[in-house]
């Protein structure tokens, strides 16, 4: 199963500059976005809350940056993403890498997705410029543009 991000992410599941008052209401809104697009259903949610509950801001996993996921489970209906950026970060208890300005929610119906769309998204994760683009995107078409053809950076860079 090859991983195409931009399919896996569905205008549905994409929120830009949402307010959220805590990490849970941020974890919330990823989940909500993922049930948005059919990709969860709302106990998918609870599930990713539930995980943070139990081990902490594991999620947040770089500087602003959060991957909402839980186990796969019967909530999974089918692979696939939702990216939702914040208007004020909110802290999730993390150490180093707190606060969180983005939330990608992640969800897959076996490990093997899993790991396939961690791996895609690492890609475009270690992409600084494109990360930062994606983060100030306004909309959901900017979101997917962006992730669909990174080179809109370089053009509008050079206009």
């Amino acid at each position: 199963m090859a991983v195409n991000l931009v399919s896996d992410l569905d205008q549905a599941s994409v929120r830009t500059h949402v307010a959220a008052a805590d990490w849970q209401a941020a974890i919330t809104l990823a989940g909500d976005a993922l049930v948005a697009g059919g990709v969860t259903t709302d106990k998918y949610t609870a599930e990713m809350i539930a995980a943070v509950d139990k081990l902490g801001p594991y999620i947040v996993i770089a500087p602003g940056l959060a991957i909402a996921h839980s186990r796969p489970s019967p909530s999974v209906l089918r692979a696939g993403l939702s990216w939702v950026t914040l208007k004020e970060p909110v802290s999730f208890g993390h150490n180093k890498n707190d606060p969180v300005s983005l939330i990608i929610g992640l969800a897959a119906p076996d490990h093997e997705g899993h790991l396939e769309m961690m791996q895609a998204l690492a890609g475009v994760l270690m992409n600084s410029d494109l990360l930062a683009a994606l983060k100030a995107a306004g909309s959901p078409a900017e979101v997917l543009a962006l992730l669909s053809n990174p080179e809109l950076l370089t053009e509008k860079a050079h206009s």
